[in-house]
């Protein structure tokens, strides 16, 4: 059986006292794999490996780990489909998304921190008290914790602009879904990267994870996951006064005006809340839709449900994969047998799915669409993480925001109007990071992510990721 190993200084190793976890294809509930269990000291390891390679890496000209970058995404891009039948085993996605969406946008955040750094421009400021200006400095050691949802594709998000701005990483992906970062931590030993820059370290976030945040050696945590770890995290990182980026959960609502533009809307509205089985933080799993639309679009969006394929990922015809473990299939399974009980009316969807043949004890379940459940109820209030879309009419624009706003949640929403007035004032007032007029998950890695409230702190993506990893320091020369 495949065993996947730490990668430290460019080293392929084990768990110091050998202990492995299981790693699970969730489309066929197999065990295809055994992932290093590593403890504080895999972690004081991998710590002291990056503080070693860090000053050397952090000298070199910008440029020179810019073409590190872009090399790093050749030789993935080289390898594509080896990366997208990884990504495809380990996560249960349909190889379309994969090939499409995911593994093409692991490869753009390579090659965009490696253009960005190069245009990067130091602030000046002068005709008060001499003549100021900033230095932006690697902080040294950062880590990066990424998600099982998206495991190549935050990955590559966190681990591309740490490295461009100078810093040496310890990285902590998932331990459900292992297999793409290793091969991408390999793959940039193979292509040059100096023992120690970029280091690998897997196992449970209570052990593993939790040693690598406390370590004083690292001086930021980018993460991305719950927000019960992310509290912890902040909690540990406040104590030790060091930075911390932190991406956590959304209840996201998609809001439909009356006067939206039907063309498409039900499939575009269907995927904000399916795609990826529903296992997206940006996610639209709530669906506010004015009354006087309510009854038509609801229609129409059980009719678009019968395109929505759910089996094997491997076929080209599928929609729509497993659940990633058997933890989350459980946990979606409780939602809707709360929500039954709660008087919700299922209209499509709302049970487990048994494919035929080698699928037969994956852990599928149905895209499934409610309605009829109070405001206050767990399925509007809490994240699921399942394709789960929950209906709910509203009146005016007033109460709209008021439904939107009303969860402790602030990552993303959408609205769907023709008036570019109410899309303004809405976008204006809706408590979220980021806000699609007309559209779901349109990302232009320029902007800044990130959420507010429950749906963490801190914002990276384009400028705002670069002064994550770095320290600003002003120097002023008295003329």
């Amino acid at each position: 059986m495949r065993e996947v190993l730490n990668q430290i200084g460019g080293v392929a190793q084990s768990a110091r006292d050998g202990r492995f976890l299981d790693v699970f294809d969730p489309a066929t509930g197999e065990t295809i794999a055994r992932v290093a269990r590593s403890g504080a000291d895999d972690v004081e390891q991998a710590v002291t490996a990056a503080r070693a390679a860090q000053p050397a890496w952090a000298a070199l000209p910008h440029s020179a780990r810019a073409a590190w970058l872009t090399r790093l995404a050749d030789a993935m891009d080289a390898e594509a489909e080896a990366f997208i039948a990884l990504e495809a085993l380990d996560t249960g996605k349909p190889i379309a998304l994969i090939r499409d969406i995911e593994f093409p946008r692991a490869l753009a955040n390579l090659r965009f921190f490696a253009a960005a750094i190069t245009q990067w421009a130091s602030e000046s400021h002068h005709g008060e008290v001499g003549l100021n200006y900033t230095l932006r400095q690697p902080l040294g050691v950062v880590a990066c914790i990424s998600p099982w949802n998206l495991p190549l594709y935050l990955f590559s998000w966190k681990i591309a602009p740490a490295l461009a701005c100078g810093n040496a990483v310890v990285a902590k992906p998932s331990e459900i879904t292992p297999l793409s970062a290793t091969r991408l931590v390999e793959l940039a030993s193979e292509t040059g990267l100096p023992p120690g820059v970029l280091n690998l370290v897997h196992g449970q976030g209570d052990e593993a994870g939790r040693a690598l945040v406390a370590h004083p050696g690292v001086r930021a945590v980018s993460f991305t996951g719950s927000t019960r770890v992310g509290r912890e995290i902040g909690r540990t990182c406040g104590e030790q006064l060091k930075k911390a980026s932190l991406e956590l959960g959304g209840k996201n609502a998609c809001i439909v005006f009356a006067d939206a533009r039907p063309e498409g809307l039900a499939a575009t509205l269907l995927r904000a809340g399916w795609q990826n089985s529903g296992q997206i933080c940006l996610c639209g799993s709530r669906l506010l839709v004015q009354r006087s639309a309510y009854e038509g679009l609801r229609e129409a969006l059980v009719e678009e449900a019968r395109n929505w394929t759910v089996g094997d990922p491997q076929q080209p015809a599928t929609r729509m994969g497993p659940l990633a473990s058997r933890a989350q299939f459980d946990k979606v399974q409780a939602a809707l047998d709360s929500a039954r009980q709660a008087g919700a009316r299922i209209l499509c969807g709302g049970q487990a799915v048994r494919p035929e043949g080698r699928c037969r004890n994956g852990w599928f379940q149905a895209p499934t669409l409610i309605e009829a459940l109070p405001e206050d109820s767990p399925l509007h209030q809490q994240e699921i993480f399942g394709p789960v879309i929950v209906l709910q009419p509203f009146e005016d624009a007033e109460d709209a925001l008021r439904l939107a706003n009303g969860t402790a949640y602030g990552l993303s929403a959408s609205v769907f109007t023709r008036d570019l007035g109410t899309a303004h004032d809405m976008a204006a007032r809706l408590r979220a990071g980021i806000v699609w007029v007309n559209g779901w998950m349109a990302r232009d890695l320029r902007t800044p992510f990130g959420g507010m409230g429950d749906s963490g702190i801190g914002r990276e993506g384009g400028v705002e990721s670069l002064r994550f990893f770095t320290e600003p320091r002003n120097v002023c020369l008295t003329l």
